[in-house]
């Protein structure tokens, strides 16, 4: 195991933990949120930037430890352009259902 710089090290953290935040927030979204486009939000906003800082943190690193990054580059890439195109090709495919929305009405469960 290589030791490396703390400046590195940190930044590695703080991403992990940067993007962990995200990812539980997204989860906790889905729990808390009634409805289906509600439901939709929070975990394609999260989990694109949770899983965003998590990749990046080990791209970081794989540089910093000499290793070529390109797989987690490219994990980055397909994340970042398939989860708002399917995010809003589901919000389509509700909207045309006549899916019904709670947004806006906090009297109605």
């Amino acid at each position: 195991m290589t030791e490396l710089n703390p400046w590195i090290d940190g930044l590695v953290a703080l991403l992990l933990l940067i993007g962990a935040f995200f990812l539980l927030v997204g989860a906790l979204g889905m729990l808390r949120f009634r409805d289906f486009f509600q439901r939709l939000h929070a975990p394609t906003k999260a989990s694109t930037l949770g899983v965003g800082g998590v990749l990046i943190a080990s791209m970081l690193y794989s540089a910093a430890t000499g290793r070529l990054a390109i797989h987690e580059l490219l994990i980055t890439l397909f994340i970042f352009i398939t989860a708002p195109v399917s995010a809003n090709l589901l919000a389509k495919a509700a909207l045309h259902l006549k899916l019904p929305s709670k947004a806006g009405h906090p009297e109605r469960d």
